[in-house]
């Protein structure tokens, strides 16, 4: 029904949506804003809780968020009666209260809306950051919004805007990376990718930069252990790409669960206030990272019951407790009745989450429709944008002329994440099979080979199952396809996955390929047969026995719903390879702290304290392709500049080889500094560039003078007067800074 005058100015449409929230926020008492700040969940987390449960906190606790699809142990995973439940509940949120205020919706949607049936899977962190496409990446997170938004969802718990370089970590494969620059552009791409032109649009969804501000480097490598930092490496590696994120429009903002430097971040007013609302001028919502305030009394024990934890994270600067229920909601309105926490707390952070909903409509209609949603939800172009992303994630790391295959060969497939769709799409996904909307590596080499293809398993992820059969198998094939690496996992390895317990490979503490699946490869490798060793994982493996035996190595990431069909293309060379390593690949397993950007740093007795033997396996950026490319006449538009000014950088690049290929121009700085050391080099910059065979073309890349300088404690960021080298593919071009600035 229209509105009207005689309406209550909150609900009239017409007038602005500052109006509107003052108006509502009048209305309210205190319970009634208490329970907007705190959300609830549908489904299994440390109990169960239902729907009907979840309308009962809507009714009696005014509670304005909610999960009850769209992550891990979910109410809903089928799209209609996902559909169903978002609907009963706005109806009973916008019917049966007294002041009629929609919920909000919020989902774990961080490589697709893939905790959804049927739904576009992209690959991985990692995986997206090894196309270095930011348009990539933005197109990706425009599907994925548009799948959340069509299911009823209005906020995505993403981008991840971690900086990943400690491959024990358990979360490093949701990372883009281990470089602050690369992942600063994808963090961007993605907010523009789920936000849109604004949040007012009816396909897009609040994005929420996390986990601030460092939270990916835990002592131990063991998830939300504590961080010890120093203010130079926060605010050099871990803030840029939340600054970054923030410039491109972030409206929410997750705190991570750990610690930093004694001080855990979700009761912490230095991180959440001062760095985040103060220096980096943010003023959007800060919602809880699940049970993150609980945290503070339960783990960190720096609050001695729930009130205290409620009191310290809503004066720290905390907006929504994601899954604080009722028993939040009511610490919230006795600290404020009592007189311990001023009611304007209340207020500022209800302000910010009526002005979202208002500014998306919700007030006008905030139902879905299922024909609508069951249409979008894994729609042909979408799948195709997840096959896009994973063809351009394919990263070749080693080949002895072995790929790509001429198509007729007769082909022997093995290994655990042959056939396995739920590895495939890898954690933050559906955990079984029939919602995965998509081919098996297997079924997709069928497809692409006109030889006969054989397949024996011969090992699940941890343990040896018939490793004679598959090498009985390869022996009479002219190559083997391996596909090997790591299974579905969450936060810790073997976590949630009901097929691997807890403690079996993959582990916090081996970093290298279990043994049962390096027995595979010895066993086809001594039986004369090429191997080629697909690695489908969320992290960097050490796999250096692998690269001895096999003939080409290829990564595919946790490719995705179109990751099978991605893999079999680029073996039979339909598709080239054209992913470059968004993270250092180790050479052992001790090797846990390698990373492009380190500092410089003395050797007292020389050189030989750093032989080749420490060098990584692989180094970020490397990624082979199928032609060859060769670059070289680096040139810049200006040899003096000022702090403020942007350096065109040339570079040509020809492709040398026999058939068209992309070239990923990284564009890499290394300098002295007079008062602080410098890391040996930093990538700056980094363009991708398709070619035909021969072709020649003088590639622009743009290189911020901001970016040379350097967060330096007590004075903010500079850059110092000096020279710069520009260094891509070992070529050197050198730029001087006039002046400096802080």
């Amino acid at each position: 029904m229209p509105s009207s005058e005689a309406d209550p100015e909150y609900q009239r449409p017409d007038l602005p949506v500052s109006r509107r929230v003052s108006d509502l926020l009048d209305r309210m008492t205190v319970e009634e804003k208490a329970g907007q700040l705190v959300g609830t969940w549908a489904g299994e987390m440390h109990r169960e809780v239902d729907v009907a449960e979840v309308k009962a906190l809507v009714r009696e606790h005014h509670v304005g968020c909610a999960a009850p699809f769209g992550w891990g142990g979910s109410a809903g995973t089928e799209v209609g009666e996902i559909v169903d439940i978002v609907n009963e509940l706005q109806r009973v949120a916008t019917e049966e209260t007294r002041l009629g205020i929609p919920l909000f919706f919020n989902v774990d949607a961080v490589h697709g809306h893939a905790y959804v049936a049927g739904s576009a899977v992209f690959p991985n962190g990692l995986g997206a950051a090894a196309t270095w496409d930011p348009d990539l990446v933005e197109a990706g997170a425009r599907v994925t919004a548009t799948e959340v938004a069509a299911t009823g969802a209005h906020q995505n718990y993403g981008p991840t805007c971690d900086v990943g370089r400690d491959p024990r970590w358990g979360r490093v494969f949701e990372t883009f990376g281990e470089s602050p620059r690369l992942v600063a552009e994808l963090a961007a791409a993605k907010v523009r990718g789920y936000q849109g032109e604004g949040i007012e649009a009816d396909d897009t969804v609040v994005a929420t930069a996390k986990h601030f501000p460092a939270y990916s480097e835990p002592e131990r490598g063991e998830d939300a252990a504590p961080v010890d930092v120093s203010e130079y490496k926060l605010r050099n590696t871990f803030v840029p790409p939340f600054e970054a994120a923030l410039e491109a429009g972030v409206e929410s903002v997750m705190p991570c669960y750990n610690s930093i430097n004694g001080e855990p971040v979700h009761g912490s007013e230095r991180w959440l206030t001062d760095l985040l609302r103060g220096d980096l001028g943010f003023d959007g919502t800060v919602v809880s990272d699940w049970g993150g305030v609980r945290h503070l009394t339960d783990d960190h024990r720096t609050a001695a019951d729930l009130r205290e934890a409620t009191y310290d994270a809503r004066t720290a600067g905390l907006d929504v407790a994601s899954v604080g229920n009722d028993l939040e909601q009511e610490e919230l309105v006795d600290l404020v009745e009592s007189g311990d926490l001023s009611e304007s707390v209340l207020d500022a952070s209800v302000e910010r989450v009526l002005e979202r909903k208002f500014r998306m409509g919700l007030f006008e209609d905030p139902y879905v429709e299922k024909a609508e949603a069951v249409e979008t939800v894994g729609a042909d172009d979408h799948q195709a944008a997840a096959l896009d992303t994973a063809r351009e994630a394919m990263t070749l790391l080693k080949n002895d002329g072995l790929l790509p295959l001429d198509g007729d060969e007769d082909v022997f497939v093995g290994g655990p994440n042959a056939d396995d769709l739920v590895s495939q799409v890898g954690g933050w996904s559906v955990e079984s099979a029939e919602h995965v909307d998509g081919t098996t590596i297997l079924e997709e080499v069928r497809a692409h080979v006109d030889g006969e293809v054989t397949h024996e398993q011969g090992t699940t992820h941890s343990e040896a199952l018939d490793v004679d059969a598959a090498a009985e198998q390869a022996a009479d094939a002219d190559v083997a396809v391996l596909a090997l690496g790591e299974g579905w996992y969450l936060h810790e390895f073997g976590a949630g996955d009901p097929r691997t317990e807890t403690g079996e490979f993959p582990t916090r503490e081996r970093i290298a390929l279990a043994e049962a699946q390096q027995e595979l490869v010895e066993a086809v490798a001594e039986t004369g047969t090429p191997v080629v060793g697909v690695l489908v994982t969320g992290r960097p493996l050490a796999v250096e026995r692998l690269d001895e035996r096999a003939g080409a190595v290829l990564m595919a990431y946790f490719p995705g719903t179109m990751g099978g069909k991605a893999v079999a293309e680029t073996l039979v060379g339909e598709n080239e390879p054209s992913g470059r390593l968004a993270v250092t690949v180790p050479r052992s397993g001790t090797q846990v702290d390698v990373h492009h950007d380190h500092l410089h740093q003395p050797r007292p007795i020389g050189d030989s304290e750093h032989p080749d033997s420490y060098e990584p396996l692989y180094p970020f950026g490397h990624g082979l392709s199928y032609t060859e490319f060769e670059t070289g006449d680096l040139a810049v538009d200006e040899e003096v500049v000022g702090p403020g000014d942007t350096v065109e950088l040339d570079v040509t690049v020809e492709n040398v080889g026999d058939r068209r290929g992309t070239e990923v121009v990284q564009v890499y700085s290394r300098t002295e500094s007079k008062t602080l050391v410098m890391p040996e080099r930093r990538l700056q910059a980094f363009e991708r560039v398709d070619l035909d065979a021969g072709e020649r073309a003088t590639v622009t890349v743009e290189v911020p003078v901001e970016g040379l300088g350097v967060y330096a404690p007590g004075d903010g960021h500079r850059v110092e007067a000096g020279d710069y080298d520009l260094v891509v593919d070992g070529e050197a071009v050198t730029v001087t800074v006039d002046g400096e600035y802080l």
